[in-house]
């Protein structure tokens, strides 16, 4: 049969079948049911979208908020205290008659928290994560990773009782009840160690970790030990995210409340004595918000010049802490 009649035989039989051939192709609608389901995948998609958009927008703006309030009612304080005179008086007593707003001695009992919190969770926090990434069976690991993530999980008053009659009995012993007073900075500042022994350990051990497996074993390759392995490869290949988590550690040091107030008192001195009692910034908070100081006084507004210090403090913490992980980070392929 000639090519011609094929063709014309093809394209009537197929015409009869009214199914399309090559010369006469024309799309079929799209079926109802699949149009349906596209624009509900579509909707539900734009539904997710909009719902993360807006809790963004409600944590950007619930910080803006407080930042706001702190400015503003800081900024009706420092229009009746010289801000001179707040940053570097050496008296605090603005609950009494004359008044004192000098700041530097809560700013003292806070960084001596701090300081001694630090000095005591960061070593242990390394050494734990240490232990925990390159020594520990994984069934070890197990155990003790989950046990050290629970002191996390209690309250701080309980730290804060337990720093008063179990830490400071056992500073009284040590060094004498004349120089180890009931409430003590000393007591503070171990107790929060304690609080921030999780945040450190779980941070470096994570740190720890990220390092590629391949340094270790091309430190093993050249006769190195395990402890050679760790002191000289390990540690400092994660050096960035060790020091962003003591920044951190730090930080939430300043922060802490509860802890603070009942093992280390309410007296602000300037001092550098730990087995004295001492009040830090957010101590004093807790003081002045118990609803005993009138709403607009000068000595209200005091709480507010406290907080938007310690909020500067911390967040200058956070911003350092990221600019240390950006400028040390060694990336590995």
């Amino acid at each position: 049969m000639p090519e011609a009649t094929r063709s014309e035989t093809a394209r009537g039989a197929a015409a009869e079948l009214g199914s399309p051939t090559l010369g006469s192709f024309e799309p079929s609608p799209k079926h109802p049911r699949m149009s349906n389901t596209r624009l509900m995948t579509h909707g539900s998609e734009a539904l997710a979208r909009w719902v993360c958009f807006l809790c963004a927008f409600v944590s950007v703006a619930t910080t803006l908020g407080i930042v706001y309030v702190l400015v503003s009612e800081a900024g009706r304080f420092f229009t009746s205290v010289s801000p001179l005179t707040f940053f570097t008086g050496t008296q605090w007593a603005p609950l009494y008659n004359p008044p004192h707003f000098g700041v530097l001695p809560l700013l003292c009992g806070t960084f001596l928290i701090a300081v001694g919190a630090g000095l005591f969770a960061l070593p242990i926090g390394l050494l734990s994560a240490i232990y925990l990434s390159e020594y520990a069976a994984p069934r070890v690991r197990g155990f003790l990773k989950p046990a050290l993530e629970l002191l996390a999980g209690i309250p701080t008053v309980v730290y804060g009782f337990f720093g008063v009659t179990f830490v400071t009995p056992i500073l009284q012993r040590l060094f004498g009840e004349g120089r180890v007073e009931v409430f003590n900075a000393a007591s503070g500042a171990i107790v929060v160690g304690i609080m921030i022994l999780p945040l450190v350990s779980s941070l470096c051990e994570d740190a720890l970790r990220a390092v590629p497996r391949a340094l270790r074993e091309g430190g093993y390759g050249l006769g190195a030990t395990k402890m050679e392995v760790t002191t000289r490869i390990v540690v400092p290949a994660a050096l960035s995210g060790i020091m962003a988590s003591y920044i951190l550690a730090i930080s939430r040091a300043i922060g802490e409340t509860m802890a603070v107030k009942l093992a280390a008192g309410d007296s602000p001195k300037l001092t550098l004595n730990p087995g004295e009692s001492i009040q830090t910034m957010t101590a004093y908070i807790v003081q002045v918000s118990q609803g005993d100081t009138p709403h607009g006084s000068i000595a209200y507004q005091t709480i507010f010049a406290v907080g938007l210090t310690l909020f500067a403090i911390t967040l200058l913490m956070n911003l350092l802490a990221a600019w240390f992980v950006k400028r040390y980070r060694a990336v590995y392929q």
